[in-house]
């Protein structure tokens, strides 16, 4: 998540950037664009956890967030998690993880940053 901290009012930003973009429009798109990351970078053996990506639209006390989940599970953990962190296998040995969230998601936080960034600075 990306996070900025100030002090003082933020009133006039904020009624620019509601004046000049469409919130939770841009905030599906990068939602979709997060999830398309997230699927194609997820690594393949039945292709359920690939397909089980999704996010959602939250509000928090600052304004709003995108998160990503993963819906497909075993015994009731991610698998997605599973993955990205290594797991214990029944007879003892272990499954190293394989960090294939954070590539894929980096680029699209780039890219939000980016183009809030032209929004912001154009007249």
């Amino acid at each position: 998540m990306i996070s900025v901290t100030s002090k003082g009012s933020f009133r006039k930003t904020e009624g620019f950037l509601r004046r000049k973009v469409d919130v939770m429009s841009v905030l599906d798109k990068y939602g979709q664009i997060g999830v398309d990351a997230l699927s194609s970078a997820t690594p393949v053996d039945t292709g359920d956890t690939a397909r089980s990506w999704y996010y959602q639209i939250v509000q928090t006390k600052k304004g709003y967030a995108i998160v990503w989940h993963n819906s497909h599970t075993h015994g009731g953990t991610p698998v997605a998690i599973l993955i990205q962190y290594g797991h214990a296998t029944g007879n003892g040995g272990h499954i190293e993880g394989r960090d294939f969230i954070n590539p894929a998601i980096q680029p699209v936080f780039d890219q939000i940053a980016n183009d809030v960034w032209k929004v912001v600075t154009s007249t």
